[in-house]
């Protein structure tokens, strides 16, 4: 089982023609994606070769879908063009738009969230700035290795990308039904809660890692949300125990400002709604695994 990506899903790339695009969809497609199509209103009409699979361009996301029955797009456009690569995957009314472009002006993202949410909430936003979301074995939608894991029982959110590969890594041996990187922006689509739930309700998602960082106010409200709804055990991991206030560290979301947003205070709350919590990585791991090992 997995959650918004499943092995039945219909995928197409904005920006396929692209160096990143290319790159990361001949990777998708070893994976075993199912990509049906790809988007470039200057190359409609063409098709794309990859190691013997005839990907076809389309000029709008619309002429793709009505083509391919296409239910999900992975956007890999320059910053300068992403708002408007998000805005027209909205208005065609595609299901899941996994934004991986890094550099999105927050304020692009604040107008296509917003139109997202104007327009009915149709199409669920991953990112921007995110390693897109792996059903290890099903599908991959994104830039997350395929060969770090395998499908299982873990579900796994994150803000870090990096973190998501060695936490994968890390628990390769039980395996993931999905695991979903949201982005570290101030301004993101799918947020710590929205995946939490979907997991809650998966029924072949037997506990969940939620991986945090220093800065604003997500893994507080995370942490209610699991005190209040959440049943299945959850581990969590926050990035920035070692972090300056007032100082920007990677994401553009993870800043300080005295003493709100520190990764203690969000340990604190997370422990008070029953998230076992490690100081690294390999220890949070090292506490899922002990979960798994009880069920």
């Amino acid at each position: 089982m997995a959650i918004w990506l499943t092995k039945d899903s219909k995928v197409i790339v904005q920006g396929v023609t692209g160096s990143e695009g290319s790159k990361h969809t001949r990777r998708m497609l070893a994976a075993g994606t199912n990509i049906v199509g790809g988007v470039n209103p200057r190359k409609a009409g063409t098709t794309v070769e990859f190691d013997g699979h005839e990907v076809p361009v389309f000029g709008t996301v619309a002429e793709a879908m009505d083509a391919t029955g296409a239910d999900v797009t992975v956007i890999f456009v320059p910053p300068a063009f992403t708002k408007q690569a998000v805005v027209e995957a909205i208005d065609a009314g595609i299901g899941l738009a996994v934004v991986i472009t890094e550099g999105v002006p927050v304020h692009d993202t604040a107008a296509f969230w917003a139109h997202a949410v104007a327009t009915g909430n149709k199409t669920r936003i991953i990112g921007p700035n995110c390693p897109g979301i792996a059903s290890p074995g099903a599908s991959n939608a994104g830039i997350i290795p395929a060969d770090i894991s395998g499908s299982g029982r873990i579900g796994l959110v994150s803000k870090s990308g990096t973190l998501t590969y060695q936490l994968m890594y890390e628990l390769r041996d039980i395996g993931f039904s999905t695991a979903v990187g949201i982005g570290g922006d101030p301004i993101i689509g799918t947020t710590h809660i929205d995946a939490l739930a979907a997991f809650q309700d998966d029924p072949e998602t037997e506990a969940i890692v939620m991986i945090g960082e220093i800065g604003g106010d997500a893994e507080e409200r995370a942490a209610e949300f699991i005190k209040a709804n959440v049943t299945k055990p959850v581990v969590g991991y926050i990035a920035g125990f070692t972090a300056p206030p007032g100082k920007t560290m990677g994401h553009a979301g993870a800043i300080i400002s005295g003493s709100s947003g520190t990764a203690d205070a969000k340990k604190t709350a997370l422990e008070a709604a029953g998230v076992k919590v490690g100081k690294t990585p390999s220890e949070t791991a090292r506490l899922m695994r002990e979960v798994m090992q009880g069920r």
